[in-house]
């Protein structure tokens, strides 16, 4: 976090200049009260004016502090929030699929908005308060050295106290801002989830046990809010109570004092002086417990997670053969997926997976893919273990066609290239291979025309296309391929399907639908049953087999 804060140093001395503006003001006050009992005690009418003038210059000056003070503040908090969303998000987006797949999205999202609002509120409150309590502790203990040294020495006692007490309280305060935040997550992922169901719910009438689970999950929300404000408060109120107990002892000495010659202006400097040292002092010591407990809060949503990928785990990815796939088994836990499987998929070659429901077609991607490791076996492409690839160059040379796809609130040449630089000529090549120049003739703005959030305003068989055209435009070497027409009519999912097929590149399907004349066309048939995988060529299978 001091990397964080550090990041714009002219913007961070600017801002501890601005935390101690108020210093000035309250020791400007502190001095214009005092004079103010002088002239009680003077009872002189220049010496009243004098005052008087010092008074309007002060609330003059007054102002003019406080206005820039917050200027300067706010300039700061707003590059330093910036900067942390930025680094929240890249640690999102810069995790390998198996490290951000351990975790829901919804908790993505409230570490995004819920924690950074929770950073915002804490950190930078705790951290003016702090810097202006620490500066007004010194200037005051400085004045008092010089004013009445005995008394110094007895604040500088209490002040070693009150920190003993306050690290007693830190960890506590810290873990209570960490159960906030896992309870903010929960909620979050909850929500989440009855809005996605929600047209289940209502359709079968069972919205009411959902409501009953969301309404704990805020009573339980609302209770680690409710116990890190009590016992933060807690720790205010009982360093304060110390504070008042030395304050009202410090009055009663100076009341004796009075009757021993000190006059009222005096009294009520020195009384100012102790309470201004005291009370920044009882409540500075929890504000660096809250701030503590932002620290962690920012470290759980900055903190790159370590990578699964081992030093060897870099070699660039080169198929140019045959991905072979030997003696691998898989289960999810307790549940096997595959039991001892071999085959091989050749480089240029359509391969078309098949199997009931449940069988692990989706799994057998995942295993190809790169997304999951932790199998038993190899899988080695070209004699290389795929586990010793790099996940980022396997992934620049592959693409997937999903039944979803999603698409950005972008051009359609953006969510063509995915915002990387390709030219016009290149994407209009990808989009004609692709059987999508029919649509794009018929925008006025042709590939730069806006698509609507996640393409409400193109037909199922153009989203597809446009999958179809990214991989295209990638010149994938391998495309995975998931029920890419199962959503589809007749004449779109045969005109997808020949698309597919004529591609230049390894091809491994997965699809239910039988193309008459299309489907046949697959070079290898994938079948998988009751946890292993026989393979087939294409031709002998559609010849052998009644689909």
């Amino acid at each position: 976090m001091k990397k964080m804060l550090l990041e714009h140093k002219r913007k961070f001395i600017l801002y501890l200049l601005a935390c101690t503006f108020p210093v000035v003001r309250n020791l400007a006050q502190i001095a214009i009260v005092s004079l103010i009992f002088e002239i009680i005690e003077k009872k002189s009418m220049s010496f009243f004016y004098f005052v008087l003038i010092i008074a309007i210059v002060y609330f003059i000056f007054d102002g003019v502090i406080f206005v820039l003070s917050r200027l300067l503040r706010i300039s700061y908090m707003r590059d330093i929030l910036l900067s942390l969303r930025i680094k929240a998000f890249d640690k999102i987006i810069q995790m390998s699929y198996k490290q951000f797949n351990k975790q829901s999205r919804d908790v993505y999202a409230s570490n995004l908005i819920n924690d950074i609002n929770t950073f915002e509120n804490s950190f930078f409150v705790s951290l003016i308060n702090v810097i202006f309590r620490f500066a007004l502790y010194i200037s005051v203990m400085v004045i008092l050295v010089i004013l009445n040294w005995q008394l110094a020495l007895i604040i500088f006692g209490v002040s070693i106290f009150v920190l003993l007490v306050s690290k007693i309280f830190e960890k506590k305060t810290v873990s209570l801002q960490k159960e906030v935040s896992t309870a903010n997550e929960e909620f979050t992922v909850d929500v989440s989830n009855v809005f996605t169901g929600l047209e289940i719910l209502k359709l079968n009438n069972i919205e009411e046990a959902f409501l009953k689970k969301n309404r704990k999950q805020i009573v339980v929300l609302e209770g680690k809010k409710y116990s890190y404000n009590v016992f933060t408060s807690l720790q205010f109120n009982f360093n304060a109570t110390i504070g008042s107990m030395v304050l009202i002892g410090l009055i009663v000495y100076l009341m004796y004092q009075t009757q021993a010659g000190i006059g009222y202006g005096e009294m009520m400097l020195t009384i100012q002086l102790a309470s201004s040292a005291i009370f920044p002092l009882v409540n500075l010591f929890p504000l660096i417990n809250v701030l503590k407990s932002s620290k962690a809060i920012y470290e759980k949503i900055t903190t790159e997670e370590v990578s699964s990928e081992t030093e060897e785990s870099h070699k660039p990815f080169m198929f140019n053969d045959k991905i072979n796939v030997n003696g691998v088994s898989f289960a999810y836990e307790d549940l096997p997926v595959f039991k001892s499987i071999h085959f091989s998929l050749e480089k240029g070659k359509k391969h078309l997976v098949k199997g009931p429901s449940g069988a692990g077609k989706s799994t057998l991607f995942k295993l190809l893919s790169h997304m999951i490791d932790d199998y038993d076996g190899s899988i080695d492409v070209d004699g290389m273990d795929l586990k010793q690839i790099s996940s980022k160059s396997f992934n620049e040379k592959v693409s997937y066609v999903y039944q979803d796809v999603f698409l950005f609130e972008a051009s359609l040449k953006d969510n063509i290239t995915l915002f990387k630089p390709f030219s016009d000529e290149e994407v209009l090549v990808a989009c004609k291979k692709a059987g999508l120049m029919e649509y794009i003739d018929s925008l006025d703005e042709g590939i730069h025309t806006i698509i609507s959030e996640n393409g409400k305003n193109l037909s199922g068989g153009e989203r597809q296309r446009v999958s179809i055209a990214r991989a295209l435009c990638k010149k994938a070497e391998i495309l995975f391929i998931d029920e890419a027409t199962s959503s589809l009519n007749e004449e779109l999912g045969r005109s997808i399907e020949q698309t597919i097929l004529e591609l230049d590149a390894t091809v491994v399907a997965i699809s239910h639908k039988y193309f008459e004349g299309i489907t046949n066309q697959y070079d290898v048939v994938l079948e998988i049953k009751d946890g292993y995988l026989t393979k087939y060529d294409g031709v002998n299978y559609f010849s052998g087999v009644s689909l």
